[in-house]
């Protein structure tokens, strides 16, 4: 058996989507992750997943492959460091570990918060590279391409930490930004300059052409 069977054969899907933050019904049911969806129509079998909304599907190595933004082989590392399953050959596959922990449950919210927020920042932070850049040398730089330079290198690696750290360095990161309000602070920086760039959009498309 190889390792990514025996990861399937050990870990529900559902249990997986639980253990990362997802509230799911009696039914199976839950708010999908993967597009903005207001009422759950992810359905989660005990070995596969299927979205009604955005045709998302696989077992349980994709799920948290495409949660995460991994490669199958990162996803399955990833579940066998959270669940205690042994990853080396002829090594007993371990049965997922509940953890005792009572605030394991809110740490798998936060980290997931932190982990959307953080994404959200890093793509405005690209385009904002982008957009930004000033087209020569002489140009004044643009305070948000001065920001996106700054800012660019750090935010990846927090967010690089969140999703192929380990559980220490994961939990270390998610403290520091939850327990101190920054993730509080950011995801509403973010969404106000999102609101930003919309309204200067609209105005610049209805705006008569000169």
């Amino acid at each position: 058996m190889t390792i990514y069977e025996s990861i399937k054969a050990a870990v529900p899907i559902r249990q997986a989507a639980e253990h990362y933050g997802l509230k799911v019904g009696r039914n199976g049911m839950a708010c999908c992750p993967f597009h903005n969806d207001r009422h759950p129509s992810l359905k989660l079998n005990e070995d596969y997943f299927y979205c009604f909304g955005c045709g998302a599907k696989g077992d349980v190595i994709d799920f948290v492959a495409k949660l995460f933004d991994l490669g199958n082989y990162e996803a399955v590392q990833r579940l066998a460091a959270d669940f205690g399953i042994s990853t080396e050959p002829g090594q007993a596959v371990a049965a997922p570990l509940k953890s005792k922990h009572p605030h394991i449950r809110q740490f798998r919210e936060d980290e997931m918060r932190c982990f959307r927020v953080l994404t959200d920042y890093l793509h405005l932070l690209e385009d904002w590279k982008v957009q930004y850049a000033p087209k020569a040398p002489e140009d004044k730089l643009d305070d948000r391409f001065v920001e996106a330079c700054q800012m660019l290198d750090h935010i990846e690696y927090l967010a690089d930490i969140l999703t192929v750290g380990t559980l220490e360095e994961r939990v270390s990161v998610v403290d520091g930004l939850v327990k101190e309000g920054k993730i509080a602070f950011l995801q509403d920086y973010v969404a106000h300059k999102k609101k930003e760039e919309l309204y200067h959009e609209q105005r610049s498309s209805t705006e008569p052409i000169r």
